[in-house]
């Protein structure tokens, strides 16, 4: 794409790390590097599975040069490990305000239902998912399963996703398709999300 992106930020690890390993098996072309690693570099990666597959390119090696390595054990590359700073025991963070549609409109009885929830600042997705289904079970309740990626919606309202049938439930933000999953993606105060019932 011509903003840098390969495929989505899930697959841009893998993607610099295929280029990188076989860039004597295909005729060169000319692609803009530095625009591709800069995405890399702006995004905020959360997910252990995204992190394991970006490092070896931001390092210049990718998962075929694991074979060859040599590792010592030394205190000099060991990472120091830092606790995040937390903040006074009692205080309570600012709440944003999210709104929340699931949206059917190809199988069975279509569906479109609303409502506007409030979570505290910096809440994943996935607490906008639970505050609806609090509110209002009946409407918005959901299952997920859990994935190496994090967990992924399945099922809402009582309708699941269904390979055979090619269905899936996407999530947008106003009219634009989310690049993480609901365990990562952190909504801003009056952003819209739609959970929309659809076909690949």
């Amino acid at each position: 794409k011509r903003d840098g992106m390969m495929g989505n930020i899930y697959s841009m690890g893998l993607a610099l790390q295929a280029l990188g390993s076989t860039a004597m098996f295909y005729a060169p072309r000319e692609w803009d590097c530095a625009q591709a690693f800069s995405v890399v570099y702006g995004h905020d990666y959360r997910q252990p599975m995204a992190i394991a597959q970006v490092l070896p390119a931001l390092v210049g090696k990718s998962y075929l040069d694991a074979a060859s390595l040599q590792c010592t054990a030394s205190s000099g590359m060991s990472p120091s490990l830092q606790s995040p700073t937390l903040g006074p025991t009692g205080v309570q963070k600012a709440r944003i305000q999210v709104h929340y549609s699931i949206v059917n409109t190809l199988q069975g009885t279509h569906f479109r239902k609303s409502i506007s929830v409030r979570v505290p600042a910096g809440s994943p997705l996935l607490k906008v998912l639970q505050a609806a289904e609090k509110e209002e079970p009946d409407v918005f309740s959901f299952q997920t399963e859990q994935t190496s990626w994090g967990p992924m919606v399945v099922s809402i309202h009582g309708l699941a996703a269904n390979p055979e049938d090619r269905t899936y439930w996407q999530f947008l933000s106003e009219e634009d398709a989310l690049q993480e999953g609901v365990g990562t993606y952190i909504p801003v105060d009056g952003e819209h999300i739609q959970a929309v019932f659809s076909t690949y």
